[in-house]
């Protein structure tokens, strides 16, 4: 893993629970961990939400000055900046949902090129704006155009939430797999919820067993889903 890893993806691929659950993992595994929240676009689900739990657990967190307030256009402290001198802690970058938002990564993008940096493209294929192959191939290209750094990884994050089924994971397997045959970027995770992951056919488990990894769901509220 990379000392900077920066998640970018379209709305509601999951790059913020992503986010929040690799900076935790690092954390709990004795590393200095930086969180830097960039996602200007999606105000409802921050991962800078998350302060007190991440601080709890020794996580530096950055998110935009006006945060949590009822300013309309946030702005980026200079604090960020740091990330960059402090070469001893991991960066975790949740960066904007489309590629305008990806795009204020493109101010850091000297620093950001000079270190240790890898960029993975969060997709999850049950949305319409990831929905095909060349939706993906597109949506990958405008973001890493506008990031001005390449996508060097993909995450396959297929979910409806609590809603999702082993079958939504198989099928999008084969929509993010044709994408790394034709991108040549591979896929480097698959997220899924606990039970989701041990519901998936034998087979399909034997093939991806380095890639499973297991999500819990830290952004999305109870009453979404009906349990409150």
């Amino acid at each position: 893993m990379s000392r900077i890893t920066i998640h970018i993806g379209h709305f509601g691929s999951g790059k913020t629970e992503i986010s929040l659950d690799k900076a935790m993992r690092l954390a709990s595994a004795g590393e200095k961990v930086s969180l830097v929240d960039l996602d200007n676009v999606n105000p409802y689900f921050r991962s800078g939400e998350k302060r007190p739990e991440l601080e709890a657990l020794g996580i530096e967190v950055h998110t935009p000055t006006f945060e949590g307030s009822t300013v309309d256009v946030p702005s980026l402290p200079a604090t960020i900046q740091r990330v960059f001198a402090q070469k001893d802690r991991r960066v975790i970058f949740d960066a904007g949902g489309d590629p305008t938002g990806a795009g204020v990564l493109g101010r850091y993008h000297r620093w950001l090129e000079e270190d240790d940096t890898q960029v993975l493209c969060v997709v999850n294929t049950l949305r319409p704006w990831t929905a095909t192959v060349d939706d993906i191939l597109w949506m990958m290209q405008e973001m890493s155009e506008h990031c001005r750094l390449p996508v060097t990884g993909m995450i396959h994050n297929t979910n409806l939430a609590r809603e999702t089924r082993a079958e939504h994971v198989v099928q999008g397997q084969r929509l993010v797999d044709e994408v790394s045959e034709k991108s040549g970027i591979p896929v480097v995770a698959i997220y899924g919820l606990e039970s989701v992951l041990k519901a998936l056919p034998e087979p399909f488990k034997a093939q991806y067993s380095a890639l499973l990894t297991p999500l819990s769901l830290r952004m999305r509220p109870a009453w979404l889903d009906g349990t409150e």
